[in-house]
């Protein structure tokens, strides 16, 4: 059950450190497949450097018998670390040697089961409703205080035991068989009574109310019941209070399901007021600061500057024309506005204090409305991570019963969660929008005009809401000549958007230098050593001369290109493929390829050939056989057939592709 609710990776280790067993949570956590990890050394595949000396400590401590446990970083296989919660323990390798068993789970996960668990925790001990769990067998495994006095019988007296021992004062027998049925129709049963004497009060008869409901796994196998009870017998009042609660902690859940189900800042706003509204209120409000928009923008930066997210008032009388998302207004200073948001604390406002938000000069009739037709309202700030983000306005009409306390608990509940989601969304679609400036900045897929060459280029993104590393270029270079590369950085992201423009404009500078394919490579291999051992890219740079009509080329780590002549013969360049920019390879070959006028070279990223229904020379395959039909065709026709041909499905990662066709040169036609 455990592993069906936190997901735990395991792999173990022989006497020498290698990986010898490799669990498929292990897979799904580090992104590692088996068969790309067994046998190989552990420290240097999983361990960040800065832990390399510690990981030494620890390997050597268990290998002597030591159990290990603590917070450690793991390298995920795309680069970044993850921070796991490590069991180390000693277990002998295949070999009999000793060797180490690592038992990980994700912190993340941890702390959300903690903070999932301390829910509940807070649920049974501060709840005045008696809860208990039950286990399949209808024995106690869990009661709280309430019900403990309820029954007169002390928590530790109910565990183990059923209720025909613990109260048989009480219709017991009955309410044991509607138990039963609970747990074999997986249906909840609802106020049913439980009426008798117990050592509480053995005096006086009590009515209780009991609801059941089953326990289940993500399997659908039964893991006993939930049960509450309440003593209506002094009225019905508390029968009424059982109903409310148990409408409470569904909209709790129904909250967290329908809040925060996308990244959209907007979307996750609308989603607030929509569940907000009508459930809990009639009217709801999401405004944020725009200096938390956007904190580097001194046009947005204005102190108490509210930007509407948005809002839903649907009272058809209601003049609700200043209430559009988007609009701005400022926080009247002094305000109850002003001091909610300063102090982070909710607050339930007086009818007087409704109107004075809008002090738009058009507002009058919508001031109007608010002073005359509302009849209670409560302010909410939108507080994540320490810091107050805006905040939500709830307001009920005159004809519905005012804000209690125990509905401002709940609507501080909602918004608490939503806050967060909101944080979430602002923080996501912040960094988005800095790499998509980022990588606007930095790729040009306008390609100028060389000589003895017809080009054309393409950059698919695999997401509308990431920015990867793909790039292509194309450079003139003394004597008529031209130089094309085209990239692929590891990774998506900001990260991966500044090191492609940064390798983007080596090249460029670079081969203004004339500097020569193997040795370009060579030089952008430092590059990329100097960002970080994190970083890898492939590339590839090749050198047409027009008048040799040759073109010479180098690889680093990159699928290879194609080439095709005018009589549809279609290859592969077989050279030495080269290692990856970043891993130190400095013996970068070249080789020399001869095209006539008519000929193609195709480059391209390796998300146009990879996929997971098929292997690279299958899709080099493909390749092929979409560029034959069409060698003859314009460019642009071409590329963009190819790349539906290939692409037949949404692409799983970053595609570019670029073309040229080698053509008469002046001094050749002469």
């Amino acid at each position: 059950m455990l592993r069906e609710l936190l997901p735990i990776a395991l792999w173990r280790e022989d006497a020498e450190g290698r990986i010898v067993e490799w669990s498929l949570a292990a897979q799904d956590l580090l992104g590692h497949r088996p068969e790309h990890v067994l046998g190989r050394l552990a420290t240097p595949l999983l361990v960040p450097d800065a832990n390399r000396e510690l990981a030494d400590r620890l390997t050597r401590r268990v290998q002597a018998g030591e159990t290990m446990v603590g917070t450690l970083p793991v390298r995920h296989r795309d680069g970044h670390n993850v921070a796991m919660e490590m069991w180390i323990v000693p277990a002998a390798d295949p070999r009999g040697r000793p060797g180490a068993m690592l038992i990980a789970v994700e912190t993340s996960e941890v702390l959300r089961m903690r903070d999932n668990l301390a829910a509940m925790e807070s649920l049974f001990t501060q709840s005045p409703i008696g809860l208990a769990l039950l286990g399949p067998d209808l024995r106690f495994l869990r009661v709280n205080d309430a019900l403990a006095l309820m029954n007169g019988v002390s928590a530790a007296e109910h565990l183990g035991r059923r209720l025909t021992e613990v109260v048989p004062g009480v219709n017991a027998v009955a309410l044991e068989s509607l138990m039963s049925q609970v747990l074999e129709s997986g249906t909840a049963v609802v106020d049913a009574r439980r009426v008798g004497r117990t050592p509480a009060d053995p005096g006086r008869d009590h009515i209780w109310s009991c609801s059941y409901a089953p326990l289940l796994d993500r399997t659908g196998q039964h893991l006993g019941l939930i049960a509450s009870l309440v003593d209506i017998t002094e009225s019905q009042e508390a029968h009424i209070e059982v109903e409310r609660a148990r409408h409470r902690f569904a909209l709790v859940a129904e909250a967290g399901a329908r809040i925060g189900t996308t990244l959209d800042l907007r979307q996750t706003a609308e989603e607030v007021v929509d569940f907000l509204v009508p459930q809990l209120a009639d009217s709801a409000d999401v405004q944020i600061l725009t200096s938390v928009l956007a904190p580097d923008d001194p046009a947005e930066s204005t102190r108490g500057l509210l930007r509407r997210l948005a809002a839903r008032f649907p009272d058809p009388s209601a003049p609700t024309a200043l209430l559009a998302a988007g609009q701005t207004f400022q926080l009247p200073p002094g305000s109850v506005y002003e001091e909610v948001v300063a102090r982070g604390r909710p607050t339930r406002l007086r009818t007087s204090d409704i109107p004075a938000l809008f002090t738009d000069p058009r507002a009058e009739a919508l001031r109007s409305y608010l002073a005359t037709r509302i009849g209670s309202a409560r302010l909410v700030p939108l507080v994540a991570r320490g810091t107050v983000l805006g905040a939500v306005t709830v307001t009920r009409l005159r004809s519905r019963e005012p804000f209690d306390e125990e509905d401002g608990v709940l609507i501080d509940e909602v918004v608490a969660r939503a806050a967060l989601n909101i944080d979430n969304a602002r923080l996501y679609t912040t960094q988005r929008e800095a790499a998509l400036t980022l990588q606007r900045s930095l790729t040009n897929s306008a390609l100028p005009d060389v000589t003895g060459l017809e080009l054309t280029g393409r950059y698919l993104p695999a997401s509308a809401h990431d920015v990867g590393g793909d790039w292509f270029d194309a450079i003139a270079l003394p004597g008529g000549r031209t130089g094309l590369v085209i990239g692929d950085v590891m990774g998506h992201g900001i990260h991966a958007a500044a090191v492609m423009g940064q390798l983007r404009t080596a090249v460029r500078t670079l081969a203004r230098h004339d500097i020569a394919p193997a040795r370009m490579l060579s030089s952008l291999d430092a590059v990329v050593a100097d960002l970080g051992e994190d970083t890898m890219a492939t590339c590839v740079y090749a050198v047409h001369d027009p008048a040799a009509g040759t073109w010479v080329i180098a690889r680093a780590g990159h699928p290879p290109p194609a080439v095709a002549t005018p009589d549809g013969t279609i290859t592969f360049l077989d050279g030495p493929p080269g290692t990856p920019l970043g891993t130190g390879g400095h013996d970068f070959a070249t080789e020399e390829v001869t095209l006539p006028p008519g000929g193609l070279l195709v480059l391209y990223t390796d998300g146009l050939i990879e996929a997971r229904h098929r292997d690279l020379d299958q899709g080099m395959d493909e390749l092929a056989r979409a560029l034959r039909p069409f060698l003859s065709s314009p460019l642009e026709t071409l590329c963009d057939e190819v790349l539906a041909r290939v692409l037949s499905a949404p692409a799983q990662d970053d595609v570019a592709m670029l073309l040229a066709r080698t053509t008469v040169t002046g001094s050749a036609a002469d």
